[in-house]
Parts: structure tokens; sequence; C-alpha cells
């Protein structure tokens, strides 16, 4: 079975790409193409390290926004990938990226959906006092709305005194190191399916 041709999208460290390196890379699916908005991204150098092809999209070198994210998506269009992956990717897609991989883009967030969406996601968590915390691993869709899509996977843990930020990430990125790459092996088989009587409904096969 031909593996599933994957793009990347990560603006930092890139240790969800490393985990998606180290499991599906190769078997389900084939990472052919990682880009950033920043060169400085260590991503790229994790990405250079396996052998995948990588660019950098910085914001300053294009007209506005929906021009660097055309210019990115015919970069991933021409590597012929078929699924993006945002793996910590800070900047917010526009509808024409959207709209050319339309049910086609997943990302990982650091809260439980729909509770505590966009950035500063664990910091909005702790201000509220919660005691669990968790990992979405989600469809992003051209609604208007920010991680928004239609839930994949979900998992969580129980923090009961939690108050450092960084420290709830590190518990939380074990979570989304096996959320993620297990999304894209969804993807890959076949698995995912959606609802007709609710489209927000993801259907997940068994396995």
């Amino acid at each position: 079975m031909a593996r599933l041709r994957v793009g990347v999208l990560a603006s930092g460290a890139g240790t969800n790409l490393q985990a998606l390196l180290d499991t599906v890379h190769g078997e389900e699916a084939q990472i052919v193409a990682v880009a950033s908005d920043r060169a400085d991204a260590v991503a790229l150098e994790r990405a250079r390290n396996a052998g995948v092809e990588t660019a950098v999209f910085p914001l300053a070198d294009h007209p506005d926004r929906d021009a660097r994210d055309v210019a990115i998506a015919e970069w991933l269009l021409g590597r012929g990938v078929e699924l993006v992956v945002l793996a910590g990717y800070m900047a917010l897609l526009t509808s024409p990226f959207l709209r050319r991989f339309a049910g086609r883009v997943i990302n990982v967030h650091p809260s439980l959906l729909p509770a505590f969406p966009g950035i500063r996601a664990i910091e909005q968590a702790l201000d509220y006092g919660v005691k669990v915390f968790g990992v979405t691993v989600h469809f992003v869709e051209d609604d208007g709305g920010v991680d928004t899509g239609p839930v994949i996977l979900q998992g969580s843990l129980e923090l009961l005194n939690a108050r450092d930020p960084d420290a709830v990430h590190e518990r939380l990125r074990p979570l989304e190191h096996a959320l993620l790459p297990e999304a894209v092996r969804l993807v890959a088989r076949g698995h995912l399916s959606r609802d007709p009587a609710n489209p927000r409904r993801v259907v997940v096969a068994d396995t």
C-alpha cells in the first residue's frame, strides 16, 4: 500500500515532528516536506537530519498572509503532499491555504477542546483553575474559527496542584507525541470518517 505523503508545518523545536519521524515516517506515512515561518526553527534541522526537504516562508518575504500561505500551499502540492500536519506551527492559516487542502489539515493543541482554544492554552487553563489537562488532535477547517475543527483524538491527565505552564507542557508532551502519530496512522489507513448525522463528529473505525 502506498504511504500517505505528509507535509509538516512547524515554528519551533519540532518535538512533535520528531515523534512523527520516529514512528509513522517510512511506515504508514512518508514525511516528504517540512516548512516553517521561521528560519531558526529547530524543526528544520530535525527534518534535514532525516533527509526531508525543507523550506522557510517568512511573512516579510510576501505581500501579506494570504500570499505567503498560497506560496506554502503550492510548495507542498508540488511535492505531492496529501495531508498537512501542524506540529507547533504558530501562524494561523488563511482561507487560500485551507481551501487547497480542504479536509486534509490536522493540528495538535494543548487543551481539551473546545476548552481553551487559541494561544496560551495552558496558561488559560491554569488561570481557570482546572485539575485535568489534556491534548487534542483535530481537523483544521476554513470556518473562521481558531481550533474549532472536528476532534479526532484526545487524551488527558490529572494535575491537581499545577502552577507552572512549562511544567504542565512537559507532562503533556508524551500525550502529544502519542496522539499525533496515531491520528496520522488513522488517516493513512482510511479509518476516519464523518458522521452523516453530525459532520462535526469524527468516527474512528475499529482497529
